[in-house]
């Protein structure tokens, strides 16, 4: 492979807090080097950036790829497209599939199947429990050895307090985390959109937003019990929030993240019963919305994943109450992170550490920063260039976006996974 010189870019590095003009020279998958005044290596491909940002690639810590068992939805192959449109060169894959991951077989497939896309590195969970049901754990110690990052059930929360205590004993023994599906089971069973005068008018069945803060509050308790780390998936309200936040000055290992949703929009976007912003958990209200935005920025969530969850249109093509709930991420992570630059909420480099540095350091990964000798895994993009997302004209194969017809600012221009160019050009 030729040696790669980007010149004329804005380097954004979060991990060192470079934001410099110069250039990056990628050897052999990783940066050799960086900076200003970079001459270009005999038989070296050359690039100019034209002044576009060079960041780190994304590495998004959660994503469901349909793949196996619900191809019909997304695979393994058109997820991967869709990520390096989307500038994500690290994808972290949720084990409820068809089957689960709970198998170390399936988990080195995974990786493989990642590794023959060339595009982009698939890093799957290894389900808590036995078919992600809940009730008797999975081998964690096989799984982990196979190559799990982490433990979680996916979307479905642990509703155990006994699974659970458990787990995060296990999780600490394998020198790992345990991830949580924030949501009480039994107060979210059949609900649709979040309890409040919004679904009593539309008639929908509703979850108390207490069903998030309840989970948070016992997983803590157990944290503080067994020692484990507990990492909290797409918080979206305010009374979460602050159990993590005071959880973390306590000094708990607890982590957590959220998706662009639960700061981009409010359950004011479902509208006349609009089955794409049918998620889970359902969107909340404009407050809790604004304390996504304060915790975005003061340090109590440590990323931003896309949640990506590949429906079809017959999923979708249902009345609200039955319809599937999940939306398509991956192409819409960065542009809808940059709208909190645009609107003044986040610093640059604030705003891509949460898609970039911090992930990479909660996983112990060595990608995710701009420095040499780490992976030349990189995305090149235009932070003003603008474009709209129109369901059905995304790349990869779900189209089920809560952000059809949003206009954003911020397009990808380049990914490059290990020094190789894998999107634009």
């Amino acid at each position: 492979m030729r040696d790669l010189l980007i010149t004329n870019a804005r380097l954004l590095d979060p991990a060192s807090g470079l934001d410099a003009p110069g250039a990056l020279l990628a050897r052999d998958g990783a940066i050799a080097d960086l900076g200003p005044g970079l001459t270009a290596p005999e038989g070296a491909e050359t690039l100019d950036a034209g002044g576009a940002c060079l960041a780190p690639g994304l590495v998004d810590l959660r994503a469901n790829l349909g793949e196996p068992g619900a191809e019909h939805r997304e695979t393994i192959a058109s997820a991967a497209a869709a990520a390096a449109a989307g500038g994500i060169t690290t994808l972290c894959v949720l084990p409820d599939t068809d089957p689960a991951l709970d198998d170390p077989a399936l988990l080195s497939f995974m990786i493989r199947r990642g590794e023959a896309t060339g595009s982009v590195a698939l890093l799957p969970y290894g389900a808590a429990t036995a078919g992600c049901a809940g009730k008797e754990l999975a081998e964690f110690g096989l799984l982990r050895e196979a190559g799990a990052i982490a433990f979680t059930d996916g979307a479905h929360a642990i509703g155990s307090a006994r699974t659970m205590r458990l787990a995060l004993s296990y999780a600490r023994a394998f020198g790992t985390f345990v991830v949580q599906h924030p949501e009480e089971p039994s107060l979210a069973a059949g609900g649709a959109a979040t309890e409040g005068e919004l679904a009593t008018r539309l008639g929908l069945p509703a979850i108390p937003p207490a069903a998030e803060a309840m989970m948070v509050a016992r997983d803590i308790a157990l944290a503080r019990l067994t020692g484990g780390h507990v990492h909290f998936a797409h918080v979206s309200t305010a009374a979460a929030l602050d159990l993590i936040r005071a959880a973390k000055a306590e000094g708990l290992a607890v982590t957590a993240d959220t998706a662009p949703p639960y700061f981009d929009l409010n359950e004011t976007a479902i509208g006349d019963y609009r089955t794409y912003a049918k998620l889970s958990p359902p969107l909340r209200t404009e407050a809790d919305r604004q304390a996504v935005v304060v915790a975005l920025s003061d340090g109590t969530l440590d990323a931003v994943a896309s949640d990506h969850q590949p429906r079809d249109a017959d999923d979708k093509r249902l009345p609200f109450a039955q319809a599937e709930a999940g939306g398509a991420g991956l192409a819409t992570l960065l542009g809808v992170t940059l709208a909190r630059v645009h609107g003044g909420d986040l610093p640059m480099l604030t705003a891509l550490g949460l898609l970039t540095a911090k992930p990479a350091a909660l996983l112990g990964l060595a990608c995710g920063r701009l420095a040499k000798g780490a992976p030349a895994d990189l995305v090149l993009f235009h932070p003003d260039r603008g474009w709209k997302v129109e369901a059905g004209k995304l790349p990869g194969k779900a189209q089920n976006s809560p952000f059809d017809g949003r206009a954003l600012e911020g397009r990808v221009l380049g990914t490059w996974k290990a020094g190789r160019r894998v999107f634009g050009g």
